[in-house]
């Protein structure tokens, strides 16, 4: 294989993103928790972060997909190299990045922690599972556990000296959470004892730190039924005694996932059997303390599907370079010989014209979620925090569902680039095609982010997609080359919203069957908002964003054409099978 198969972080574009799309640093300026941070900072940190996962994790991804997993007397071993990376990156720092000073945190911009994320997807998705939850679990409690608790896993938590899981989903109970049968019994000393069996559960056994912190949803004896009644709890692995030790709990891995892809990735099987925990939050609100993470969770998960499509797209564009396959139509200038490398292609063009332009605009998409979540945390005003907070609710689902949609139809894209050679794992393509799919499935699958969009914000308020068309017709508003078109798109899908919520007044199963078409709609239109916005912040300096924002308009933005007579045709009801 050629040393250009290895993963190069495409920090150039991220700096693009973050100081001239964004603006970002100027936004930090504002916002006392992030005054002192600048661009050069934010530079160095994304190289160093960069640093680490070409030269750390990459590596290690495609050995521990042929490793993978085992499980021996209830414990895990990683793959190997595993441990010492994550080691490595507990020593740098990296877990307490974007984390509140006040705990041992950096107090950095998530933002920049998204950027760390989609780095270490691209370069080893599978180890970056152990990691998934830990700044979501952070979150969690640090808005609604106890001060005790706080003060006894918070640290830990931050420093990365343990890790953390969700324990949602059991045998029968999927995407229902109503339907859980996990107990929690009080004891005596203010503790519970927790009851059942959870699946599903990334890291819930690993050999990376000593103590793993699971965030468990049970029931209380007292529950109302269905999802009012879910309360979520705190059990560790081993509970922290007062000298400083380890006690074991009563938590056991039964078994590992033999599974597609994400083979260094330990995916367990629970068993709790009366292991004691602490209640976070108030009884019967669990799912509205786990709310706090789902933002950001739901963001990260979309960050795995842009980690995916630029690693695919690193792939496909290097080995295009250097494949040499018959004459092109129109030869390279100075080409000679009977054959032309393939990137010469107009078929091949096309290919990595779509990888690009996809993995640059979602890359836009994307920082720019994280960043406005930043500002629904940090920002100056109430009034700025609450339209943040609404932007934000509207842009999880979107890069949730369309990033990891893409980012697997994207690396499968890419595999066509090396024609057979995509189908031998040596090439790596063929890893990342099978590590990608998995992302359209958890944190809610796509279908389900699609319904929350729509159902659950569009059409639950009378303006429910404003705040997103408002970001939309404020770039059409400006003196650009693409302006135009996006404002088209802004009216007609306004258009569609509105026919969708009057027909949905007397069809119930509507959203349902408009919901995933209606998603790949906006997402498409806001892909064309992200590169008009993209060729406008250029001007000169970036000629390459000029012909991806016209690759945009010309090639991708047509498909919301598709989208949008599927979504109409979601008015005539389909027959049962």
């Amino acid at each position: 294989m050629s040393e250009h198969s290895h993963y190069t972080p495409p920090l150039a574009d991220m700096a693009f993103v973050i100081e001239h799309w964004l603006n970002a640093p100027a936004d930090w300026q504002r916002m006392p928790a992030f005054a002192s941070l600048d661009a050069d900072t934010a530079r160095m940190v994304c190289e160093a972060a960069g640093d680490f996962c070409a030269g750390q994790l990459a590596p290690l991804n495609s050995s521990g997909d042929l490793q993978g997993c085992t499980l021996h007397e209830g414990q895990v071993r990683t793959p190997d190299g595993f441990p010492q990376a994550y080691q490595a990156y507990v020593e740098a720092g990296w877990p307490a990045l974007a984390c509140d000073p006040s705990v041992g945190g950096q107090g950095l911009p998530g933002l920049l922690d998204a950027a760390l994320n989609e780095m270490m997807v691209s370069s080893n998705h599978a180890w970056a599972m152990y990691l998934g939850i830990l700044h979501g679990a952070y979150a969690c409690l640090h808005a609604h556990a106890s001060e005790a608790l706080k003060a006894q896993y918070l640290p830990k938590l931050v420093r990365g000296e343990w890790l953390a899981t969700m324990c949602l989903t059991e045998p029968q109970a999927g995407s229902d959470l109503g339907l859980l049968r996990t107990q929690a019994q009080p004891a005596e000393d203010g503790s519970y004892r927790i009851s059942g069996n959870k699946i599903f559960i990334s890291g819930g056994e690993q050999d990376l730190t000593d103590n793993i912190v699971h965030l468990v949803l049970a029931r209380l004896p007292d529950a109302p039924p269905g999802t009012k009644g879910i309360s979520l709890f705190l059990v560790p692995k081993r509970i922290p005694q007062a000298d400083g030790s380890l006690v074991p709990n009563a938590v056991y891995c039964d078994g590992i996932e033999k599974k597609m892809g994400i083979k260094g990735s330990a995916t367990c099987a629970m068993r709790f059997e009366g292991a004691q925990g602490w209640l976070v939050g108030q009884p019967h609100r669990g799912l509205a303390a786990m709310f706090v993470m789902m933002n950001s969770a739901r963001l990260h998960v979309g960050l795995q599907g842009l980690g995916h499509a630029e690693a695919a797209y690193q792939l496909a564009l290097a080995y295009a370079r250097e494949r040499q396959q018959m004459r092109a139509v129109v030869r390279p200038a100075g080409a000679t010989g009977a054959a032309d490398a393939i990137v010469h292609h107009p078929a091949v063009r096309r290919i990595l014209w779509d990888l690009r332009v996809w993995t640059q605009g979602m890359r836009a998409l994307g920082y720019w979620c994280g960043h406005v979540i930043d500002v629904a945390a940090q920002g100056p005003d109430a009034e700025e925090r609450a339209r943040a907070q609404a932007l934000a609710a509207l842009l999880t689902p979107i890069i949730k569902s369309m990033f990891t949609e893409r980012g697997f139809e994207l690396a499968s894209e890419a595999l066509q680039v090396f024609g057979g050679y995509g189908y031998i794992h040596e090439y790596r393509i063929e890893q990342i095609v099978r590590d990608s799919r998995i992302a359209m499935v958890y944190e809610g699958t796509n279908q389900i982010q699609a319904l929350d969009l729509l159902q659950r914000k569009v059409l639950a308020a009378p303006d429910g997609l404003a705040p997103l068309l408002e970001s939309f017709r404020a770039e059409a508003a400006q003196a650009s080359t693409h302006a135009a078109a996006l404002q088209d798109w802004c009216e007609r899908l306004e258009a569609a919203t509105r026919a969708l919520a009057e027909d949905a007044a007397q069809d119930v199963e509507l959203p349902a069957r408009a919901a995933e078409d209606y998603l790949r709609l906006v997402g498409t239109v806001a892909l064309a908002f992200a590169w008009c916005r993209a060729a406008r912040v250029a001007g000169s300096a970036f000629p390459d964003k000029h012909d991806s924002a016209r690759y945009c308009f010309d090639y991708v933005l047509p498909n919301a054409e598709h989208w949008l007579r599927r979504v109409q045709a979601a008015r005539h009801p389909v027959a049962p099978l």
